[in-house]
């Protein structure tokens, strides 16, 4: 069931190289046992990149060999004390020219790491920082929409003015200001 006020898209575009490489990385961490592990290295690796214009330049930009790339990654693993599958994960990963994916492989592998605990993940966009009063709202409402229990992981983007975004899988619930605005802009030139 979707809240009224939302529009639905599927985004099934998202991308299949960040999800395989999920996937292999979650079928490794569970068969040795680090799941939890694994996934708290990546939780830092994001919120490492999020922080560091440095590490998404060494991520994201073509002008760095793939050998460099790993040794980069795989010396800042070794200084955060990542597990070693992590290490070796982002080393391979590097090796294969892949690191632009390194966004999508966190969220896929955090997606599978949800589902494995009965949980699904929502990516919420706002205008502004929820309350805590409207993110427990906010939870109850995709608990009753979702039958599941919904973790959330919480993102500001003043671009969309107002309302939310919510993504669940490749499902997206838009409740934006903006979204609104672009769809009346539309209406009116059609008019």
């Amino acid at each position: 069931m979707i809240p009224d006020g939302f529009y639905v898209a599927d985004d099934s575009r998202a991308t299949d190289v960040g999800a395989r490489y999920a996937q292999a990385l979650f079928d490794l961490a569970v068969e040795e046992k680090a799941l939890d592990a694994v996934e708290a290295d990546l939780v830092a690796l994001k919120g490492l990149m999020s922080e560091s214009e440095d590490l998404r330049r060494l991520v994201a930009s073509p002008k760095f060999s793939a050998e460099d790339k790993a040794k980069g990654l795989v010396a800042l693993a070794a200084r955060a004390g990542f597990q070693r599958t992590t290490e070796k994960f982002l080393g391979l990963v590097a090796a294969n020219r892949r690191t632009a994916a390194l966004g999508d492989v966190i969220a896929a592998f955090q997606r599978l790491a949800a589902d494995r605990r009965g949980l699904v993940s929502a990516h919420v966009i706002t205008a502004i920082p929820l309350t805590d009063a409207q993110t427990r709202a906010l939870t109850a409402a995709l608990r009753q929409a979702l039958g599941k229990e919904p973790q959330i992981d919480a993102v500001v983007d003043p671009s969309i003015l107002g309302g939310l975004k919510v993504r669940v899988g490749s499902r997206l619930y838009d409740a934006s200001l903006k979204s609104k605005l672009d769809t009346l802009k539309f209406a009116l030139k059609r008019a």
